[in-house]
């Protein structure tokens, strides 16, 4: 399931990367990596607050729907 469909307060665990190399690595040195945890703070209709390994990122929901959970 895409990060996108998450709602706040819900979290998952990253599976994988989706994308272009360059979208892949840039998520990757947000700190997107396969098992890491992830969790919805906030969202609008544009964008998600997400907060992976202890910091607070916004990501619009074009990148959020990059990154697969697993299960």
């Amino acid at each position: 399931m895409p990060l996108a469909l998450l709602s706040v307060g819900e979290s998952g665990v990253v599976d994988t990367l989706r994308g272009k190399e360059e979208v892949v690595h840039h998520l990757q040195n947000l700190g997107f990596s396969s098992g890491t945890e992830v969790s919805v703070v906030g969202q609008s209709g544009s964008g998600m607050i997400l907060a992976v390994r202890g910091s607070r990122i916004a990501l619009n929901r074009g990148l959020a729907s990059k990154i697969m959970l697993a299960g």
